[in-house]
């Protein structure tokens, strides 16, 4: 009978150089990552500025399909399974949709944000007005988010979380550029704030 020898795996030690380790992260994977499109830092002297128009032309056809799948599951439940009640809902829903659609270029003129010394401010609301002040030092995450259809329109939503969840903000609507760059610069204001530069 033969017996092989099995290395104790306490024994081995890593044969392998940093560079060697290095190469095998990255062996089999995507050979270019996506960079941010600008590195501009922004003016931090508190000037309001407003959301892309672009994002009310994304949210009216997203009410639109919404229109649509009530329609049709309204005359499905209808017509199909003789439901007569299900045109009441369908209908409450609709009437709520379409007053979303009236309000919404209005609702997106208000939505603002302005960049100060100490905070970034952000505000939103026409009946009930709401302004957020965040301190750059609060910031724990900075995050910039879009579907396909925001993208289809170019604009993503950038989301600030500090550790109150009551201060998080986010901001929908901004350009690609805009968001990155605003990005940016929370990033590296936050950076001195937190470290007391």
């Amino acid at each position: 009978m033969m017996m092989t020898n099995i290395p104790d795996p306490q024994d081995t030690q890593l044969t392998e150089s940093p560079a060697e380790s290095g190469e095998a992260l990255d062996r089999g994977t995507f050979t270019e990552l996506r960079v941010p499109k600008s590195r501009a830092a922004l003016a931090l002297d508190g000037v309001w500025h407003q959301i892309s128009p672009r994002y009310v032309i994304s949210q009216v056809l997203q009410n639109v399909a919404m229109l649509v799948v009530i329609a049709a599951a309204a005359v499905v439940g209808g017509l199909v399974f003789e439901m007569q009640w299900v045109y009441i809902p369908a209908g409450v829903l609709a009437l709520v949709t379409v007053a979303t659609l009236i309000v919404l270029p209005r609702q997106a003129r208000a939505i603002g944000y302005q960049l100060r010394a100490d905070d970034i401010v952000f505000r939103k609301g026409i009946l009930w007005q709401r302004m957020i002040s965040v301190p750059y030092g609060r910031m724990q995450l900075v995050d910039i988010t879009h579907g396909p259809l925001d993208r289809a329109f170019g604009i993503a939503k950038l989301k600030m979380v500090t550790a109150a969840a009551t201060t998080g903000v986010e901001i929908p609507g901004l350009t690609q550029t805009a968001a990155e760059a605003l990005r940016d610069t929370l990033i590296d204001v936050a950076e001195t704030r937190r470290t007391g530069l």
